[in-house]
């Protein structure tokens, strides 16, 4: 399943786009297989680094040189109360978006995200349209 969502977000991605995970903890599988098999610039980000090659941050008031010109921002089973400040950084940063919540948890967030099944996983995801 972990495996799965790394392969997608490596697929949907240019070699050396900047991507970001929010709130990566512990768990480092998913980055651990991206930064194995791809050349996308990925940076992790936390509100309590685990270790040094986290950076402290709180998407809830966010540090937003780090998400701009990301091209896609995600999070893995991050609570509720943060998805709406995931796609407001989104929105910012003009990125996509994908969380991949808990199963069975609700997505809340003021607009409308698509579910995406790919392979043996699942997942929200987001695209930000451009104003005009």
């Amino acid at each position: 399943m972990w495996k799965d969502l790394a392969i997608y977000i490596i697929r949907s991605c240019e070699p050396g786009a900047r991507v970001v995970e929010v709130g990566a903890g512990r768990f480092l599988d998913v980055s651990e297989h991206i930064r194995k098999h791809s050349k996308i610039d990925l940076i992790l980000t936390d509100i309590k680094p685990s270790h040094g090659g986290i950076i402290e941050d709180d998407v809830t008031s966010p540090r937003m040189d780090i998400y701009r010109g990301a091209s896609l921002i995600y999070s893995i089973r991050p609570p509720a109360e943060l998805h709406a400040p995931l796609m407001r950084v989104a929105d910012a940063a003009g990125a996509r978006l994908i969380i991949k919540p808990l199963t069975g948890e609700e997505i809340v967030t003021p607009k409308r995200m698509k579910l995406v099944n790919f392979q043996k996983t699942f997942f929200y995801e987001y695209t930000p349209v451009p104003e005009p």
